[in-house]
């Protein structure tokens, strides 16, 4: 049996990486398994009306990002809203989307995949600047500083995970210090880093509907 998400990637055609480690082994779906799922192995469609990549690619952002329907829109409607005073509403997007808590902890290797890393930041195992922060859509700005609480440092998932995260390489825009394990927002992330696997104008189509 395969779990749901590993069915979000085999109906989006291609690797949304949601599993962490899985995702690299040959026991991948994708590897094993590599068409749509049901009870009958199918054939992709050769191709999709306007609407339907536009909700596609919707799909594969959110997804991506692990995020509801409802947050995703937000984020969405939010940079729609402000188009008309930013040069690059694709750039705004994906630097609200990258600069979200549990993003940055996936990001400096914390955690193994965005969904982890949402359960650990709810359950509080990060500090920003020296406060404990529990929410995962924390918006994150130049100069702050994320550390792990000292109960995420006692427990077997970071002692399995110390020597990942010296080997770790985080975005240019994340600054990573491997003796005192202490990440710093440096700059801005960019859409090049972040290297989302979907069309972002498409996404904008489709919200303005």
């Amino acid at each position: 049996m395969f779990d749901t998400k590993c069915k979000i990637c085999r109906r989006a055609g291609e690797k949304l990486f949601l599993k962490g480690e899985k995702c690299l082994s040959p026991k991948c779906p994708m590897v094993r398994r590599p068409y749509p799922p049901g009870s009958k192995r199918k054939r992709r469609a050769r191709g999709f009306s306007e609407y339907g990549k536009e909700l596609r690619e919707k799909q594969k952002l959110k997804n991506w990002y692990n995020l509801k329907e409802r947050q995703f829109k937000k984020y969405v409607k939010e940079v729609l809203a402000s188009q008309k005073k930013v040069e690059d509403a694709t750039s705004l997007l994906i630097e609200k989307l990258e600069r979200r808590l549990d993003n940055v902890v996936f990001r400096l290797g914390f955690a193994l995949s965005r969904t982890q890393a949402r359960q650990l930041v709810s359950h509080g195992l990060f500090l920003v600047n020296g406060k404990r922060i529990d929410v995962p859509s924390y918006q994150l700005k130049k100069g702050d500083k994320i550390t792990s609480h000292p109960r995420f440092k006692k427990s077997k998932l970071f002692q399995n995970l110390q020597n990942k995260l010296k080997k770790q390489k985080p975005p240019a825009w994340i600054s990573f210090n491997v003796e005192t394990l202490e990440g710093e927002i440096k700059s801005s992330p960019t859409i090049e880093e972040a290297a989302p696997p979907a069309e972002i104008s498409a996404i904008f189509e489709y919200y303005s509907r």
